[in-house]
């Protein structure tokens, strides 16, 4: 009878792995999906929108939105390594690479994923450096006039948004953030929705459409095709979700399988995105045709009402406050996993202290996750400051996480898990794909590099 009970207690609040029940469902797996993508990229497509042009342009952000739902409805079915509910379940993407690719490739997506998590999280300083300086911009032009000299700095916006992520990073984990993903996914609904407003009672106030169906003229053809690449590596930055997939399927309950309510999520999050970036891309391109702002709410496209300008750039902080968490989460995790393995008996690594501070309950400080946390915070605010170039950082995160972590990797897996054969139609089809993406991360990056180094040296 005893071990009865304890097996129904167990059964009652464990999974099948032993770890507590998980509690995410459809609506928080589609808020996580929406603070993760509707990010600093949405804020970019009008600038990319105008560099392709009125028919390019659109048929770019539709191809991308595409291949992230295959991408992720291919890598959805990887969490488990059966199609069986009790099946082993990967909770991270290098462990389901490890589980299906083998070790060789499992250190190559390791560092591209951490490298992409770090990037992005990179980007988030920058983009939230910028909106902070728009308001008080905005402020500024609104009091003296337009053509007013109202120049601020990064650097001390930069700053406090680490310091306010190093007070973010105790949340403990992913699980314990769907609070965080629902208020970051609303702030992207309201500037998103503002972008939009704004971006149409421009073209109203125009009268006209502005734009053409090649976009902006450039001095050289060179020079156009610098800017397209880079425009296409803006938008592969601004659409998948690939690398932290896996991390926000673990989060859901089951029944119903994992793998079902994961690709649902993904449907509804994408179409989503797909339209507020076809809205906000197109009615910007729309509204400033050949000056299109890189930025459209913090490149001054826009100037009145002021305080709606404000508004828009402080749901973007808040928006990014919440994303950069989202994005570093999966690098604390596995570096304390790790930390954890290696010195089982270190008091540094894995003793916990309960905290009381004036004020506020008390919590438990664990060493080793507050001095990796915060010297991780430190030195993605350090980046920042030194590579400070919005559109063109963004390109090279989109360039390296499109093709080989939201394309080659989930394809691969794919293969070994559903046993497809080489030259199947299934086969060819999937390997087309996966050459198409792999051509669109290359000019992506070569663009976006480009125009890094021309914005260092200019």
């Amino acid at each position: 009878m005893a071990v009865q009970n304890s097996l129904q207690i167990t059964s009652a609040t464990h999974d099948d792995d032993g770890r507590l029940k998980r509690k995410g469902n459809l609506t928080s797996a589609v808020a996580h999906i929406i603070t993760a993508v509707i990010g600093s990229g949405v804020l970019s497509l009008a600038w990319s929108t105008s560099q392709l042009g009125w028919i390019a342009g659109p048929i770019s952000l539709l191809f991308c939105a595409i291949v992230t739902y295959v991408s992720s409805f291919l890598l959805s079915d990887c969490y488990r390594t059966s199609d069986s509910k009790s099946g082993k379940r990967n909770y991270t993407y290098i462990e389901a690479v490890r589980e299906y690719l083998g070790q060789k490739r499992t250190w190559l997506a390791g560092l591209l994923q951490f490298l992409t998590l770090y990037g992005t999280s990179v980007a988030y300083v920058i983009t939230t450096a910028t909106s902070l300086r728009a308001i008080l911009k905005s402020n500024c032009y609104h009091k003296q006039g337009h053509d007013a000299p109202c120049n601020f700095g990064y650097t001390l916006y930069m700053v406090l948004f680490g310091v306010v992520q190093i007070i973010m990073s105790f949340i403990p984990d992913l699980h314990n953030m769907a609070w965080v993903s629902v208020v970051a996914a609303i702030m992207s609904f309201t500037y998103s929705f503002i972008g939009l407003g704004l971006g149409i009672a421009q073209v109203i106030a125009n009268g006209r459409i502005m734009g053409s169906l090649a976009g902006v003229p450039t001095k050289s053809i060179a020079d156009k095709f610098w800017l397209v690449f880079q425009a296409l590596g803006d938008i592969a930055f601004s659409y998948p979700y690939s690398v932290i997939l896996l991390e926000i399927q673990d989060t859901l309950e089951s029944p119903p399988p994992e793998n079902q309510t994961m690709k649902k999520a993904s449907m509804i999050a994408i179409f989503i995105t797909t339209f507020f970036y076809l809205c906000c891309g197109c009615f910007g391109y729309a509204a400033f045709g050949n000056n299109t702002p890189g930025n459209l709410l913090t490149g001054f496209g826009f100037y009145e009402p002021y305080w709606l300008i404000d508004l828009a750039n402080a749901c973007i902080v808040l928006h990014l406050v919440g994303g950069y968490q989202i994005y570093s989460q999966p690098i604390f995790s596995a570096a304390e996993r790790w930390s954890s393995r290696k010195f089982p008996d270190s008091g540094f690594v894995n003793n916990y202290y309960k905290l009381k501070l004036p004020l506020l309950p008390s919590f438990h400080l664990n060493l080793f996750k507050f001095l990796f946390r915060t010297a991780y915070v430190i030195s993605t605010t350090g980046l920042a400051i030194l590579f400070p170039y919005f559109n063109q950082v963004l390109g090279v995160l989109g360039a390296l996480n499109f093709w080989p972590l939201a394309i080659y990797f989930p394809v691969e897996m794919y293969f070994v898990q559903k046993n497809v054969q080489a030259w199947s139609r299934k086969w060819i089809v999937l390997r087309t794909f996966s050459f198409a993406c792999f051509l669109v991360t290359a000019v992506g990056l070569v663009g976006s590099l480009e125009g890094i180094i021309s914005a260092k040296l200019g």
